[in-house]
Formats: structure tokens, C-alpha cells, sequence
């Protein structure tokens, strides 16, 4: 004999069914890395022209009109990764740290998603090329040092990075500046970000960072001018183009620290 079902146990069931299904979405994600880094920012405009050929067919450019990131088409990060370790904690990679530059576009995909678009990078470690998004070259020159001077004043930093693959791509940066104090994201907690390939759009990852964010220069929110001499070149190879002599430099980032952790769909 058929029962009646009562209106309540169909709500219930029913708000059973989207929770579990809500958790196997939230957990389709898997972790792969952790690090803890070091970087610094540059936000460049290059030329449209040149920086179109490395977007996907159906990507465009998601450029901000406003704000400390206002006009900058492309930025160029060097980071100092201290440590990368796997879910459980043991060392990945040669040492279990690493020394890279990337360049990466705000773009937004044929889905209508404000996103990080990777173009290309150089890396100290050769396992680390091409890389998880395919478009790392590994670099055949690769220096990095970073030093502070302590004393009656304000602390004085010092950041010089050099880069170049064996196809003559570069990417080069000398810095000179005082330390400032360095704030955090508002609100507090880690932030999650989608870094996708430009080589292959279908692959990409998520990132969840929380940072420490010391901005020293900035061309449209003037905040005091801390660099107390810079210089940046890159070019060469596949990057010729995007680094003419026509780039501008629109921000200076210094990242004291920046903790990370990588997931994949």
C-alpha cells in the first residue's frame, strides 16, 4: 500500500540532497603545493598589439580603469619561493625551493571570468619548465640577491634579478628602496585567485594567498616614492615584442611575504 510522503520529509530530503551536493562541488578540488614566498610586483602597460597574440581565441584584456592597478595590461613577478612542499609536507622540486619571474595579464575568458592569464615565465630550476601551465622556459642565467642595511635610519633594501633561457627571452630588475610598513588585504583572510594557461586555456589553477603588501611607487595613487634607484629590461625571443622600449611602468610591489596554497579542479 502506497503512504503519503509528508511535505516536511520532501523539504528535508530535498535540502539533504543540495547540501551533498554543495560538499562534492566544494571538495572537487584538490591541493597540490604549499610555499611560503617573497616577490615583487611590477605593473607594466606594454603594447596591446603585442600582448593580444599571446591570448586565447574568445580572451580579452580586463584592464582597470581605476585604482592603484589602473591602466596595467601586464605584470612581470619575481619571486623567491622559500619553501614548496606537497599536501603532506615534504619538499618538492630539486631543494624544495626555487627562483622564478612570470608574466601574467588580468583577462577575462569566454565563460565571463575576471581572471590571471600566465604568458610565459623564466625558472631557476629546469624540472620547473615549461611548469604546470605549460609556458615556463628554463633559464640558463639565473641570479638573485636580496639584502637589508640596519642602522640609526629607516631600513634600506636592496633586490637584484636577472633571468634569461637559452632562446634569449629576459627579464631583469635592480632595486634600491626603503623598507615601508606593509599592510594586508581588507578584509583579512586568505584571497582566491584562477591562473590559467595561455598556451592551453582549458588548464588552470587555484590559488588561495594571503600576503603582506608594501606598494613603494605608484604612478596613479601617489603614495610616498620610497625607490632610490631602479631599473628594469626585458625582451629577447618570444618577448621582443611585449618589451620595445614603449612599456611603462605604472607600479612597484614589494611582497614581504606571501603564503600559498595551489589546487586543481
Amino acid at each position: 500500500m502506497l503512504r503519503a510522503i509528508p511535505g516536511g520529509a520532501i523539504r528535508v530530503v530535498l535540502v539533504v540532497g543540495i547540501l551533498a551536493g554543495l560538499t562534492r562541488f566544494a571538495t572537487a578540488q584538490t591541493l597540490v603545493e604549499r610555499s611560503a614566498e617573497a616577490r615583487f610586483q611590477l605593473d607594466l602597460q606594454v603594447p596591446d598589439a603585442a600582448l593580444m597574440k599571446f591570448l586565447p581565441p574568445g580572451w580579452t584584456l580586463n584592464v582597470s580603469t581605476q585604482g592603484a592597478a589602473k591602466d596595467a595590461n601586464l605584470r612581470a613577478i619575481f619571486v623567491d619561493r622559500l619553501t614548496i612542499t606537497d599536501p603532506d609536507g615534504e619538499s618538492l622540486g630539486m631543494t624544495g625551493s626555487n627562483r622564478l619571474v612570470y608574466l601574467a595579464a588580468p583577462a577575462t575568458n569566454p565563460a565571463g571570468e575576471n581572471v590571471q592569464l600566465v604568458i610565459g615565465g623564466l625558472t631557476e630550476d629546469p624540472a620547473d619548465a615549461p611548469g604546470p601551465l605549460g609556458v615556463y622556459l628554463a633559464a640558463t642565467t639565473h641570479v638573485m640577491e636580496r639584502s637589508s642595511t640596519v642602522g640609526a635610519g629607516p631600513v634600506l633594501d636592496s633586490q637584484d634579478w636577472v633571468f634569461e633561457a637559452a632562446t634569449g627571452e629576459h627579464l631583469e630588475m635592480h632595486i634600491e628602496y626603503e623598507r615601508g610598513v606593509s599592510s594586508r588585504p581588507i578584509p583579512a583572510g586568505p584571497r582566491e585567485r584562477k591562473f590559467y594557461s595561455a598556451k592551453d586555456p582549458s588548464v588552470y589553477q587555484i590559488s588561495r594567498e594571503e600576503q603582506a603588501l608594501d606598494i613603494m611607487r605608484n604612478v596613479t595613487t601617489n603614495p610616498p616614492d620610497r625607490v632610490k634607484s631602479f631599473s628594469f629590461t626585458g625582451g629577447g625571443g618570444s618577448y621582443a615584442a611585449l618589451f620595445d622600449g614603449t612599456e611603462r611602468l605604472l607600479s612597484w610591489d614589494n611582497i614581504l611575504w606571501l603564503t600559498r596554497s595551489v589546487l586543481v579542479p
